[in-house]
């Protein structure tokens, strides 16, 4: 008996045993298996190496490379308080909170196993770390991006923050190709914690993406624009640079900007891309688009004529003034546009009528995104027909009661540039090109595509391309459009060596402080095309409220300098051969007469239809979103709309106020005339002495131009085609910069 009780007492004892260890080991063992890892392993994330931003010349925009950073184990440390201050010593810096000494305490603190103390570290500071020697804190290596040309195109790359995420930019629109897949690193720990060995699960690389920007021609635009910006000190400026032929981006520059590699000194404001964010009335340039429509429906001919009425036109009930200086009568259509008469502009609007003028708009680009690959697009605003008011029609045709981007305003010069057909404008490039190089994959399989003048469009047509013009338009227009640059206010775009063509316009901006239009503020801009007649590149320049340095705020003056300087430049880096004669070192006088200054507009367009136009985008684009957030009385939108006016070099007249996406609802308010104040073109040279005067008969106007620029003289051209007369006659001795008239015929 007592043996079956010894033999049932060892059963239930092992019986409880097994059921304890199956308790253990099958019923929780994934229980306790997850705590032995916490207490034995700590997992890193290991960060991937961000793919590389190139320009079209496989130069490194964006790349990534290593840095050292700081993390502690504290239950290694004995003092925590002491070992947390000095490292603070070092890492902290005065704009950095996060590496300030009470917060690396509050995160020791509340962690046994890992904290980070600081994030990729300069080298000086990580010797300074290493050489402290403290128990409980290592290091671990981590990616960081560099951009190795600072502020070069900081608004279409973007930044990268402290956790590897892209901010603005190429880096935020593409951050998951770039960004690559993480992977893992498990540290394996002995019971005081004490790290005894790492294993890892490598990560994969982003892709690398290959952009349409040429580090060289982006240059040289950041390089004129700084310079105007110091020359006029606008508020921002941009400048838009595109291939014809592609719609390729080639330089997008913008001001004021950022170092990338300092984003902690970076604002929204900064990262704010006016190219494609911002909006403006964009005046006189558009006339392009309503000349060009007109011409391709047949309505018109470059040498017909039309009747500007000495200056006026009623319909509706509303009256549209030229410039109270300008009473032309009949004269023809390359000169309406020349002398940017709005009556003719009007005229020719109301002959096409509003359904075929407004397709003609839409089919240029306008009222829709352009589809460039970067954030934060807007459309623009452009009201269908049935929401235009009455006169609707005359304020669009002279560019009122529109709202346009820049990125917009130079794909509608390059349609006309390249024979009439649109191209969706891209920076980034597509993943193969007709030759099946390509373009943009992961790692280095990269091909460079630095860029050549091309004469021909692509064939097939990529997507989103269609014809808006007809081949026997556009050059018509391009045609008209040197003129502009000839004989109006562009001459300030003239380059040397090529030809040019382009239009000028000037816009009045709100007051955010009143909601009327400013007497002080305005845009000013100028989009052109060159060489005339084999184009290779668009320009757009916008200059916010250029306000000083004795600089008109007119575009023919502080934005056609512009072109002149990034257009000359490219095309000389480009090699593009000249198709005129090269001038004298110096620069050809381009003086501008009464005549050539163009008149200032009357602000006639619909204010409530054009605010009540932002409420009409869809929920998703970015001027909606900035107008619904600022909401509050006398709170300005973010992105600037103008009220806009012709370009002139004179005086503004009368307006009246219109839309814009920067105020809230306001009332039309006329402003007083200002005294004209005609600009001044001087030629610097020596005084005391004599010039001879050249003989310029029977010449072309533009030999005329530079012979009388080589011999230090201003010039003044009446009438078309040869000299047939001078004043004064050849051979005489004036002092330098002597006005000569030349009267031409045809």
């Amino acid at each position: 008996m007592r043996y079956w009780l010894v033999c049932l007492g060892l059963l239930v004892w092992a019986s409880l045993i097994v059921s304890k260890l199956f308790w253990l080991q099958i019923a929780r063992h994934k229980e306790f298996v997850e705590k032995a890892q916490k207490q034995q392993e700590h997992t890193f994330e290991v960060a991937p190496r961000r793919g590389v931003l190139y320009d079209r010349n496989l130069r490194e925009l964006a790349m990534t490379v290593q840095a050292d950073s700081v993390f502690a184990v504290p239950s290694e440390i004995d003092d925590k308080k002491a070992t947390v201050h000095a490292l603070a010593q070092i890492v902290h810096s005065p704009e950095d909170s996060w590496t300030a000494e009470d917060q690396i305490l509050e995160r020791v603190n509340a962690s046994r196993g890992f904290a980070w103390i600081a994030r990729r570290l300069s080298p000086e500071a990580t010797a300074k770390v290493k050489a402290l020697n403290l128990k409980g804190i290592y290091f671990q290596k981590e990616f960081q991006r560099f951009y190795p040309d600072s502020e070069i195109a900081a608004q279409v790359l973007g930044y990268v923050g402290v956790d590897d995420n892209g901010l603005g930019g190429m880096e935020q629109k593409f951050d998951s190709r770039l960004h690559g897949e993480p992977g893992r690193m498990y540290a394996a720990m002995d019971a005081r914690r004490h790290v005894m060995g790492s294993t890892e699960h490598e990560p994969e690389p982003g892709d690398n993406l290959v952009l349409t920007i040429d580090e060289n021609i982006q240059f040289i635009a950041e390089k004129a624009l700084d310079a105007a910006m110091q020359r006029t000190r606008a508020a921002n400026g941009t400048v838009v640079v595109q291939d014809v032929h592609t719609g390729q981006i080639l330089a997008l520059a913008i001001r004021p900007t950022f170092d990338p590699n300092d984003f902690r000194h970076t604002t929204p404001a900064l990262l704010r891309d006016h190219a494609v964010s911002d909006v403006y009335e964009p005046g006189s340039t558009f006339k392009l688009a309503t000349y060009a429509s007109a011409l391709d429906l047949g309505i018109v001919k470059p040498d017909d004529m039309i009747d500007c009425q000495g200056g006026a036109i009623t319909f509706n009930g509303r009256t549209i003034h030229d410039d109270k200086s300008d009473h032309y009568g009949v004269i023809t259509i390359h000169e309406a546009l020349e002398h940017s008469s709005d009556v003719a502009a009007v005229k020719l609007a109301l002959r096409m009528g509003p359904d075929r003028f407004y397709q003609y708009i839409r089919n240029f680009g306008f009222g829709s995104r352009s589809g460039v690959e970067l954030p934060g697009e807007t459309r623009g605003l452009l009201r269908p027909p049935p929401k235009w008011g009455s006169t609707s029609i005359g304020s669009i045709a002279i560019g009122q009661e529109i709202a346009v981007t820049p990125i917009q305003l130079v794909s509608m010069v390059s349609t006309i540039a390249n024979g009439g057909v649109f191209l969706p404008p891209h920076v980034l490039l597509t993943s193969q090109d007709k030759n099946g190089r390509i373009a943009s994959q992961q790692n280095t399989q990269l091909a460079a595509f630095p860029f050549h003048a091309g004469e021909e469009l692509p064939d097939p047509l990529p997507a989103g391309a269609h014809r808006v013009i007809s081949t026997m338009t556009a050059a018509q227009m391009r045609k008209m459009m040197e003129g502009v640059v000839l004989y109006g206010t562009g001459k300030q775009a003239q380059l040397n060596g090529y030809s040019s063509g382009g239009k000028t316009g000037t816009a009045q901006k709100i007051d955010p402080a009143t909601h009327t239009y400013s007497k002080t503020m305005h845009f000013a801009s100028f989009a052109g095309i060159a060489p005339v007649n084999s184009p290779v590149i668009a320009v757009a320049v916008v200059l916010d409220d250029p306000k000083g340095g004795g600089v008109s705020y007119y575009g023919g003056a502080a934005s056609a300098p512009v072109f002149t300087q990034v257009a000359q430049d490219t095309l000389e880096y480009l090699g593009v051969p000249h198709d005129v004669e090269i001038h004298a070192p110096h620069a050809p006088a381009k003086n501008l007469t009464a005549q050539d200054e163009e008149p200032m507009q009357e602000h006639t367009g619909d204010v409530n239809a054009l605010i009540a136009a932002v409420n009409d985008l869809p929920a998703d684009d970015p001027l909606r979103q900035a107008v619904n957030s600022a909401r509050t009385p006398a709170t300005p939108v973010k992105a600037p709309l103008s009220a806009s006016s012709k370009d002139n070099d004179k005086k503004p007249a009368d307006t009246t106020e219109s839309a814009t996406a920067t105020t809230t609802a306001s009332t039309p308010n006329a402003r007083p005339v200002i005294p004209p104040q005609p600009e001044i073109v001087a030629v610097s040279l020596p005084t005391g002495k004599t010039v001879k005067v050249p003989s310029l008969i029977g010449m072309p106007v533009r030999q005329v131009v530079e012979q009388a620029a080589m011999a230090g003289l201003n010039l003044q051209v009446e009438g078309r085609g040869l000299v047939r007369s001078q004043q004064p006659e050849a051979g005489a001795q004036v002092p330098p910069g002597t006005q000569i008239v030349v009267h031409c015929a045809r």
